[in-house]
């Protein structure tokens, strides 16, 4: 059965016709010890790597020939002011950061690894804010239910705002 909110996101980002990416999960978390998301792997398997509206792109595990598939291959940021990022959440540590996407503006969206990789929610770094606003944006959701909510207007963490119009087009990495 689909997850709820790729079925979701599917109804208002049609995935593109060529299909998604096919990755070998097994194969990523004996290799990396890293198991992603479910909601994750049904987009990447729908959509695979490349651009929301031509702003948000998504990042993939290694793909021959996409220009996206450098996830495995990001680290956590060197961000100056994670603390910034530590005063939103609960506790004294602040989880593994893991990058999924970025904008064309240079935001960028992390996976808060804390708990099971389906429990992940999602934080952004937005580059660009008014003097003394928080960087930071913690979503209460995982990577789906985040391109859902950006894309319906219901928030707005990166720089700039994705029309909430009801057209939206995936561009994979087959045609940028």
């Amino acid at each position: 059965m689909p997850h709820r909110a790729v079925a979701r996101l599917r109804e208002i980002l049609p995935p593109p016709v060529s299909g998604g990416d096919s990755i070998d999960w097994q194969e990523i978390e004996r290799t990396t010890g890293l198991t992603l998301p479910v909601d994750y792997r049904e987009f990447v398997e729908s959509y695979g790597g490349g651009e929301i509206d031509e702003y948000l792109s998504i990042s993939t595990p290694p793909v021959p020939g996409s220009a996206y598939g450098d996830l495995l291959d990001r680290t956590d940021p060197a961000l100056a002011d994670q603390e910034h990022l530590l005063a939103l959440l609960p506790g004294s540590e602040l989880p593994s950061l893991l990058p999924f996407a970025d904008s064309a503006s240079s935001d960028v969206a992390f996976w808060l690894c804390e708990g099971a990789p389906d429990d992940w929610r999602v934080a952004v770094f937005r580059r660009q804010t008014p003097y003394g606003m928080n960087r930071w944006t913690v979503f209460d959701g995982g990577m789906a239910s985040f391109c859902v909510a950006v894309l319906t207007g219901k928030v707005n963490p990166l720089s700039e705002r994705l029309s909430a119009g009801d057209r939206h087009e995936f561009l994979t990495w087959r045609r940028v």
